[in-house]
């Protein structure tokens, strides 16, 4: 898996301080995608064991609210993800957010994107629509963009919204 860059303080992409991965390679091709760069499997660099250290070392921090994942399209990437969110996650307790272009009906219809979405606690999912943009929306650019709740979207086999 490719990344573009690691913000070690982000105030953008979910609540709180976050520490962020923008991951490369992107299938979907929105119109007006605010990364195009991104789309592009081969841009940006090689992730190693380097960099998941480099986020955990991140996340102790008690600054740190949590992490979010976003692209490129993370689960155009999600068998390298599962590793990587796994071996972050047993070093920290820090909650995850992961953003989408596809909507969760459509990413519960493979295997191992459950399994990325059992790892993480939000997603905030949909593909970006021009027409639909608002830019009063938290965490999201249009207004067919959802906030769910993994863990309860899991546990009551229903969509539940973290937040509208």
């Amino acid at each position: 898996m490719r990344y573009a860059q690691i913000r070690e303080f982000d105030v953008a992409n979910g609540p709180g301080v976050r520490t962020t991965i923008f991951v490369t390679g992107c299938t979907l091709g929105c119109k007006n995608c605010f990364n195009k760069e991104y789309q592009d499997f081969n841009y940006g660099n090689i992730w190693t064991r380097e960099q998941t250290n480099e986020i955990v070392k991140y996340l102790k921090s008690d600054i740190i609210e949590g992490m979010t994942i976003l692209g490129g399209e993370p689960f155009d990437n999600s068998e390298d993800l599962v590793k990587i969110v796994s071996d972050i996650k047993k070093e920290t307790k820090k909650n995850i957010w992961i953003f989408s272009g596809y909507v969760f009906e459509k990413l519960i219809k493979d295997k191992k994107n459950i399994e990325l979405l059992k790892l993480c606690d939000v997603l905030v999912d949909g593909p970006f629509v021009e027409e639909l943009k608002n830019l009063r929306l938290k965490f999201r650019g249009s207004e067919n963009q959802r906030i769910i709740d993994l863990k309860k979207t899991f546990e009551e086999n229903r969509i539940v919204k973290y937040m509208e």
